[in-house]
């Protein structure tokens, strides 16, 4: 008998991204952009956003250990009204305080919640549907993802260039209203556990119990995370950095149409993770989790037009339009590799595991993305007319482990 994929429950998680990654695609678009149009350092700006990048590996964790402690739903309930809140204070003190210390610890406010929000999100997704449908189910999240992180910079880019920053802050501010309000009305099938000590030692023995299990049940996930570390710090953290510097501040464009173009480049990059989330739905019964390498080759190699235009041509529209196309490129193929590798641990991690192993392998993931963050803020700071060089730094480098990691996913 074939289950229903889209029952009332998952609908509405459904529902709750979209308007919830939509808020949080805008405002992780506004904030970042609003402060390198002031400051115009790229140093800066990397050292804001590695900053930005602390809590959630700090919160993950300590999210993913919650949810398999707590009803998944009131957590999803109470971070979203906390997000909401968190904006509005920001609004309100952004004209009586200083910017840089504000906007750095509210971004890291943000990122944070997010941090202990998605093991949440990820770890309801077993309960909600069967087994055979992990894989589509984890599609239609990501795909959710990338159609919010597509509206959200592009009409977030439009507001912002036409209104300035508060009115984007407002309309985020009621979507995450409008997300938790939502999501009240879910049921989340849920198993209380029962706390054996107090808090600091559940904490302690949850994630010794997680650590255990990737290193002796399934190393091939701690070995796989490995490898996101390294993409993260020499390619994700590249294109993070990068396409705000070079759209806004090196190529030759006028600085209102620079802001547009960034927005439309930021959609451009949730449309490829779009396509991918599709595509990774559509034929997750042809996808092989072992040769999941010959996708981030394909990532790394999408890297080198970006470098070679910069580097051979002054046209500040070519040079825009090669970099969005490859990060369009780039995002389809990552999608496809993120959806494979979270389906794999979800179905492979006992129910009582999920949320804890799911909050420990991001954490893990995202630990390297700090030092990117920083490390390329400096050299694209450093390298001030010679971007292109640090642009195919990051490919050599990301090339390189793609073709290392064929010896760790091909053994799965």
């Amino acid at each position: 008998m074939k289950h229903k994929l889209f029952t009332r429950d998952f609908t509405l998680v459904v529902i709750g991204q979209v308007i919830s990654l939509f808020g949080n695609a805008a405002v992780r678009f506004a904030l970042p952009l609003y402060l390198l149009n002031l400051t115009g350092s790229s140093a800066l700006y990397g050292t804001v956003t590695a900053c930005a990048f602390l809590p959630p590996i700090l919160l993950s964790p300590i999210g993913g250990m919650i949810a398999d402690r707590v009803n998944k739903r009131n957590i999803m309930v109470a971070l979203d009204f906390l997000t909401a809140a968190v904006i509005l204070l920001f609004s309100l003190l952004m004209d009586v305080c200083s910017l840089v210390p504000l906007l750095t610890v509210t971004l890291m406010l943000l990122y944070g919640i997010a941090g202990a929000y998605q093991p949440s999100v990820q770890a309801s997704i077993p309960a909600l549907v069967c087994p055979e449908q992990t894989m589509a189910a984890n599609s239609v999240i990501n795909t959710i993802s990338s159609f919010s992180s597509l509206t959200g910079p592009v009409l977030g880019g439009l507001l912002y260039s036409a209104c300035g920053l508060k009115p984007v802050l407002l309309v985020c501010m009621i979507c995450f209203f409008l997300s938790a309000v939502m999501e009240l009305f879910i049921r989340i099938p849920y198993r209380k556990q029962t706390p054996d000590g107090g808090i600091r030692q559940t904490i302690q023995r949850d994630f010794s119990e997680s650590i255990h299990f990737l290193r002796t049940k399934k190393p091939v996930i701690g070995k796989g995370m490995l490898v996101v570390c390294g993409i993260n710090l020499f390619l994700s953290a590249m294109l993070l950095v990068a396409m705000p510097w070079l759209i806004t501040e090196v190529l030759d464009l006028e600085p209102a149409l620079a802001n547009r173009l960034y927005g439309f480049a930021q959609g451009a990059l949730a449309a490829g993770g779009l396509v991918g989330g599709i595509g990774a739905g559509i034929f997750a019964d042809r996808l092989d989790v072992r040769k999941s390498a010959q996708i981030l080759t394909a990532c790394a190699l999408c890297v080198f037009p970006m470098g070679l235009t910069l580097l051979l041509s002054d046209s500040g529209i070519l040079n825009y339009l090669v970099l969005t196309v490859c990060c369009f490129l780039i995002m389809v193929f990552s999608t496809v590799f993120t959806v494979q590798m979270m389906s794999m641990i979800q179905t492979e991690t006992p129910p009582h595991l999920t949320g804890k192993v799911i909050a420990v392998t991001l954490t893990f993931s995202m630990c390297s993305q700090p030092l990117g963050n920083t490390l390329y803020g400096i050299l694209f700071e450093a390298c001030r007319g010679f971007e292109s060089l640090v642009v195919l730094f990051s490919g050599t480098v990301s090339l390189m482990i793609a073709v290392k990691a064929r010896k760790v996913f091909r053994f799965i």
